[in-house]
């Protein structure tokens, strides 16, 4: 591994002009697992720039959205007690991801910049245009349980790992930036890239820029949300297939809103606006339930060893619609 030089920085600005300084360094976002790729040697970053003296604030302003600085822990994001009433799905989505441990170090902007685990990527002798473009992709001929039914391309299968950025999708999530050429802020839909045939590139980041916080709209009835995960074990285990969804139904049974996106499913969070649109003024019941999760994986092509995955992903839609009714209730 090449060496490595590592500076702290306390603030936003100074984080910036530290990275800034090394103009001919490769910048790569400070995901979770990062330490885990350059243990593999899949990552040999010249200079890493410590940004844990960030401030981590949760701030919940009046009538407005609820702001979440990017170097809040996990754990305290998902035991906040306003987010557990106000938006269950984040906090329960939190909660299925990682160990215990990992979620009391690991921060809201590093689960966001967390690469692909697929297997194809962390193995150096295997072919994968992640780590060298037109390489070619293994995974697509290999053991691919674990990858992309919605979204994929000749060139990548494989799918994000995150829980919270789910739950984020179907929230509405807005992510903070800023950098050299000042703040903005995107949907945190439009952050992560679908691969195409740049796999390699897989976030609207710029150079240099940092994400600062992330901001989610107020939706009343979040409060009747939920998020669900299918894995092969119980516990530190990646989604197969997660649903994070949130239901309104009016007095005679219709549906008013509804909010739904799938883990598990491609390389981002797989916002499902044809299920919601589908629901949308109908009857809520397990036929419509399951007319809308058919509409959303209509388009989902299967591997060798995921076909399994586009049934999967219907059934849990249909349970964890019908779960959230049963709320309403």
């Amino acid at each position: 591994m090449n060496p490595f030089t590592y500076q702290h920085a306390a603030d936003t600005s100074a984080a910036i002009k530290m990275a800034s300084s090394h103009a001919a360094a490769k910048y790569l976002g400070g995901g979770t697992n990062l330490v885990d790729l350059m243990r593999e040697t899949v990552e040999r970053p010249e200079v890493l720039v410590d940004v844990t003296g960030l401030p981590g604030v949760i701030e919940q302003r009046p009538n407005g959205p609820l702001m979440i600085g990017a170097a809040v822990k996990n754990t305290a994001l998902a035991t906040d007690m306003y987010v557990r009433s106000a938006f269950p799905m984040l906090s329960r989505a939190i909660l299925t991801g990682a160990s215990a441990q990992i979620r009391n170090m690991a921060t809201v902007g590093g689960n966001i910049l967390q690469r692909t685990r697929c297997r194809y990527f962390y193995d150096t002798a295997a072919r994968c245009n992640k780590r060298d473009v037109q390489s070619g992709c293994d995974a697509r001929d290999g053991f691919n349980r674990y990858h992309a039914i919605l979204g994929a391309s000749d060139s990548c299968v494989a799918t994000h790992p995150s829980d919270m950025c789910v739950a984020l999708a179907a929230l509405d999530a807005m992510v903070h930036l800023d950098g050299p050429t000042g703040a903005r802020a995107i949907p945190l839909l439009d952050l992560h890239r679908l691969p195409g045939d740049r796999p390699d590139i897989e976030t609207e980041l710029r150079a240099n820029e940092l994400i600062t916080a992330i901001e989610i709209p107020p939706l009343p009835f979040a409060q009747r949300s939920t998020y669900r995960k299918v894995r092969d074990r119980a516990s530190y285990a990646f989604a197969l297939i997660s649903v994070a969804a949130a239901l309104d139904v009016d007095e005679k049974g219709t549906v008013r809103d509804v909010r739904l996106a799938l883990g598990g499913v491609a390389h981002k969070p797989w916002r499902a606006f044809n299920a919601e649109a589908a629901l949308k003024g109908r009857v809520a019941n397990e036929e419509n339930f399951r007319a809308a999760a058919e509409t959303e994986l209509a388009g989902a092509v299967a591997l060798r060893d995921n076909q399994f995955k586009i049934e999967l992903a219907k059934r849990t839609i249909v349970a964890v619609l019908g779960e959230l009714k049963g709320r309403e209730a």
